[in-house]
């Protein structure tokens, strides 16, 4: 059977967001796979007319698959640190076990940070970024690259590191970034607030 692979796009009130970014990962997983004709995905998405929507936009190879899921945005004001070296998940789709049995170490916190080889990568959800007082990082590493952190990238609001873990204390904010919550600081007075 086939891998499905799947696309997260924003929809707010019949408006969708950002799509020129979702098509250009669409064309590069499927140029993975040999493919170099690609469907135009706008043309698949016929959204509700009012309400702010998470368009779950599933693709194999020759078929495409749309759902529209009501969004309620998940609070997030705690992290945990997770250690996995092996993990890999460099292409979004709906195989996450890898990731479901990593965030079931959460423990009392709302989502987990995994680091890999020492290096500060993704949440389960979203990709992070880092603020020193003066410029936002991100990782130069993650587990996904994310068509949110890629857009800010280009737009020159983020500047791609590697973060080793050991130096994640010595920035002062911490945002998650994804298609449905942009570019969302968690608020605190110090990182140890939010990170264990």
């Amino acid at each position: 059977m086939s891998k499905i692979f799947l696309e997260t796009i924003k929809i707010l009130d019949a408006k969708v967001f950002h799509i020129d970014y979702h098509q250009k990962r669409y064309e590069s997983v499927l140029k993975t796979l040999g493919i170099s004709r690609f469907e135009k995905l706008e043309n698949h998405i016929n959204p509700p007319k009012y309400g702010l929507y998470r368009c779950r936009l599933l693709y194999t190879q020759d078929s495409i698959k749309v759902e529209y899921i009501e969004y309620v945005k998940r609070d997030i004001k705690k992290l945990k640190l997770i250690h996995n070296n092996e993990i890999n998940y460099s292409q979004k789709s709906t195989c996450r076990e890898e990731l479901d049995k990593l965030f079931k170490l959460r423990e009392e916190a709302d989502d987990i940070i995994i680091v890999k080889n020492s290096l500060i990568t993704d949440t389960s959800i979203a990709n992070i970024a880092l603020f020193d007082g003066k410029f936002w990082y991100t990782p130069k590493s993650p587990l996904l690259h994310g068509t949110t952190k890629q857009r800010l990238l280009d737009e020159g609001k983020l500047i791609q590191v590697d973060i080793n873990e050991k130096d994640i204390f010595s920035y002062k904010k911490i945002a998650l970034l994804n298609a449905m919550i942009d570019f969302d600081i968690i608020a605190a007075e110090d990182l140890k607030d939010v990170i264990c």
